[in-house]
């Protein structure tokens, strides 16, 4: 789970990193007083999982209430990059000498952290990343060990930070990994982390993401999830315990193991090239269980979504054999009713694969058509969903 920046600067508050005072407001008026309160230079910055919100217009510098309020009414309901800003954080100001960049983040590959700090802050890293690679350091991190001041230490010193400062951000990225650690994260990031005129080291802006595997240990976490702005399809399989991740194809997607899913993905899309560039609709992993009611709430969902124009049914039966998935997509048929009004292609394979195949056929429902290979089933529902 992403979170939004003023969430993030809550956060890091609460960790001790240096952050300048915030209110979220989500009205022009709410922004006035929120100016008023903080005083002086304040930041009006739209609230949006995404970046380039400043080019956008969507961050902008306000030296009284009166400015607050206009910067407020141009951000509120700006459209940047697909996501509608409809709140804001005023943010107190802060007389900038530098910028730095700063992240620890998962690195699935090496089984490992990663450390990526830069003193040339504020661009995009993906972007320096491309234009200045020497310019960014990239320490890693064992997890057994974490960043402690040394840690951290070398860090600053790997990045190429000035001797005066090495003390200064090694004890804020310390802070750091401990929001890293101490909240589950899968990254924490800081663009930019800057120097003030002052001599002060202070976060000024924050992204995190947030490892849903551990809400378990953390029920506080719930509180920080925008229900309002989540995707209806998303929510609805969230609640079911499905693993689905919607995307802007036509053929609706559903397979067990997750594995299977992505090669499926990958097969509909090229199929889809010969048929006018149909792509999948979404990912939707049933896992190892498809019983009726599994294979009913994937449907829901999935014939739900206005976009899908087929649904490519690709299952390999290995504990869960293939007759009790055919089983499972009859009975759903009949659970669905109506719902049920687009043309299902259905692949099955492995354990009890001929009784499956039977099932399907004598149930003979219209809708149902079989494949024997997941080739096969891939492009006839790609060329259904292009009819």
């Amino acid at each position: 789970m992403d979170l939004y920046e003023y969430q993030a600067r809550d956060l890091f508050e609460k960790y001790g990193v240096p952050v300048l005072p915030g209110i979220v407001a989500d009205t022009p008026e709410e922004v006035r007083a929120a100016a008023e309160k903080l005083g002086g230079v304040t930041v009006v910055k739209a609230q949006v999982k995404t970046g380039g919100r400043g080019k956008a217009g969507g961050v902008k510098v306000a030296k009284n209430p009166d400015e607050a309020e206009e910067a407020a009414k141009a951000i509120l309901g700006l459209d940047i990059k697909g996501h509608v800003v409809r709140r804001v954080m005023v943010a107190g100001g802060a007389r900038i000498a530098r910028e730095f960049y700063f992240s620890v983040l998962l690195d699935r590959a090496n089984r490992s952290y990663l450390s990526l700090t830069s003193v040339e802050g504020g661009m995009e890293i993906e972007q320096l990343a491309v234009e200045k690679p020497e310019a960014l350091a990239r320490v890693e991190v064992d997890p057994r060990g974490g960043i402690d001041h040394a840690k951290a230490v070398e860090i600053a010193k790997a990045a190429g930070f000035p001797e005066d400062l090495v003390e200064k951000v090694a004890d804020v990225f310390v802070k750091l990994y401990e929001v890293y650690t101490g909240e589950d994260a899968t990254l924490v990031e800081v663009n930019p982390l800057v120097l003030t005129e002052e001599g002060d080291i202070i976060a000024l802006d924050g992204k995190v993401s947030l490892d849903e595997n551990a809400d378990f240990r953390h029920p506080d976490h719930e509180e920080l999830e925008d229900k309002a702005a989540a995707d209806p399809l998303e929510a609805k399989a969230k609640a079911a315990n499905l693993n689905y991740v919607k995307l802007d194809g036509q053929v609706g997607i559903i397979g067990n193991g997750a594995g299977l899913v992505m090669s499926t993905l990958d097969v509909v899309s090229y199929a889809g090239e010969k048929h006018g560039g149909v792509k999948p609709a979404n990912f939707l992993d049933i896992g190892g269980g498809a019983s009726a009611e599994v294979m009913a709430n994937g449907l829901d969902v999935i014939l739900n979504d206005p976009q899908v124009k087929s649904v490519f049914v690709n299952v390999f039966g290995g504990i869960t054999a293939c007759d009790a998935v055919a089983n499972g997509i009859v009975k759903a048929l009949e659970i669905l009713g109506g719902e049920a009004n687009k043309p299902l292609v259905v692949r099955l394979d492995g354990n009890k694969v001929d009784e499956g195949r039977r099932i399907l056929t004598e149930a003979n429902h219209p809708l149902v058509t079989l494949a024997l290979t997941m080739d096969e089933g891939a492009d006839k529902a790609a060329e259904l969903a292009a009819k």
